[in-house]
């Protein structure tokens, strides 16, 4: 989740006069994004129905909408922004260096904290949820998290075994949507392959293609195919559905359409300078839809019988269509709000920003920490969020810019 500048169109001005004012919004998108998951996973015990690592606490049907607006866009809209610093890495550095670097990037933080964080997640799980005799942490790590122990015939679940990727599944997606990046480059090198006249005049071609803006036919398209596919995939996974593809990727089909097409959105961004060139009117169009849409959903609760997680039925194509919808006008209209409006920076939010792709690794264990810590306080769903959001995001700042400074870890983080 570096940052650099998407090159810009044949006869477009030249990238450097765009470069600084890019950054900084886009930064300061990356900023707003990560606070966002924050405060998400902060509500997580509060409001929605699905698992979590805390039970038993304090409902609020607020925070479930919350969490549910949240998702309609947040995940999608960090997966555009990935995406747009891909194709110039690759470029500059070549298909080798570019998987090395991801894997470094990417793969190392994936794999630690899947032998580290989320093992004393799950193990704080295991020991106040789940109602087996008492086993001390190494035990637990090698017999129930890696599952090298016989399976319980009363397993509780969430999956046997306890090892998982948490949070970490974004990165681990990511890495894999970048491996995918890497293949697709590679693929369309062996087609273009041809006698040396004719590859010239096809490159020339390909240098002077540039695909329009999309304007609003092209977003209501996008949003009814992204539709079609989620109601599509959600027949057979429904959300909070999750699935280990080939035994090792973590994902949630329910949410994959909308993943993938703001990955590939993202890609076609850079290639086509369409954040400079996207017409701001159209942003606003969207984004006053979108917020009109959150109004509507707040008013009558995510949880509504007529919305519906998945199935072939209407609540599940329904909150499909709503969902999508939320994704595509969200995401287009904080683009354009931030590309607007906040464009200013300083050397707080240049840290703030430099620090966020750690915040989003280490936020996690201080959250779940505090839930706990708070639980049987007496305070109300509402007032346990607060008060969780506000103490973890200036810790999980904190704790970030601290690992930063130490010697090797900045090349990662």
């Amino acid at each position: 989740m570096g940052t650099s500048s998407p090159p810009s169109p044949p006869q477009a001005p030249s990238r450097s006069a765009h470069s600084t004012r890019r950054l900084d919004w886009l930064d300061n998108l990356r900023i707003a994004l990560t606070v966002l998951v924050v405060i998400h996973h902060a509500a997580q015990p509060y409001g929605p129905a699905d698992w979590w690592y805390v039970e038993g606490q304090p409902r609020e049907q607020a925070l479930g909408t919350l969490s549910a607006v949240g998702g309609s866009f947040r995940m999608s809209l960090f997966f555009f922004v990935a995406a747009l610093f891909i194709p110039r890495s690759y470029d500059r550095r070549g298909a080798r260096r570019f998987l090395t670097g991801r894997l470094i990037r990417l793969g190392l933080p994936v794999a630690v904290g899947a032998l580290t964080i989320v093992p004393g997640l799950m193990y704080a799980y295991y020991v106040h949820y789940r109602g087996y005799p008492p086993v001390s942490f190494p035990r637990y790590f090698t017999d129930v998290y890696l599952g090298l122990g016989d399976r319980p015939a009363d397993w509780t679940g969430p999956s046997w075994p306890d090892l998982q990727f948490a949070h970490l599944w974004f990165i681990q997606n990511l890495l894999a949507y970048s491996v995918l990046y890497v293949l697709c480059r590679q693929a369309a090198r062996l087609v273009r392959r041809r006698p040396q006249e004719v590859q010239e005049v096809q490159e020339v071609q390909e240098v002077q293609l540039v695909l329009p803006v999309p304007g609003h036919r092209a977003l209501l398209g996008l949003t009814a195919g992204i539709a079609v596919a989620t109601f599509t995939v959600r027949v057979f996974h429904p959300l909070d559905e999750w699935v280990p593809f080939l035994d090792f990727l973590q994902i949630e089909p329910a949410r994959l359409p909308q993943y993938a097409a703001f990955f590939t959105l993202g890609v076609l961004a850079h290639r086509h300078d369409w954040l400079d060139r996207f017409d701001a009117r159209t942003g606003w169009v969207w984004l006053t839809g979108g917020l009109v849409g959150v109004a509507v959903l707040f008013a009558v609760g995510a949880d509504a019988p007529f919305f519906g997680p998945g199935g072939l039925n209407a609540p599940g194509a329904l909150w499909a269509a709503y969902d999508s919808a939320l994704c595509v006008s969200l995401g287009v209209g904080l683009l354009t709000l931030f590309r607007e409006t906040v464009r200013r920076s300083g050397r707080l939010t240049k840290e703030l920003a430099a620090d966020s792709y750690a915040v989003y690794i280490v936020h996690l264990p201080l959250v779940v920490t505090l839930q706990y810590y708070l639980a049987g306080h007496g305070l109300t769903a509402a007032a346990l969020w607060a008060t969780v959001s506000a103490t973890a995001l200036p810790a999980a700042f904190l704790l970030a810019a601290a690992l930063r400074r130490i010697p090797g870890f900045r090349r990662v983080l």
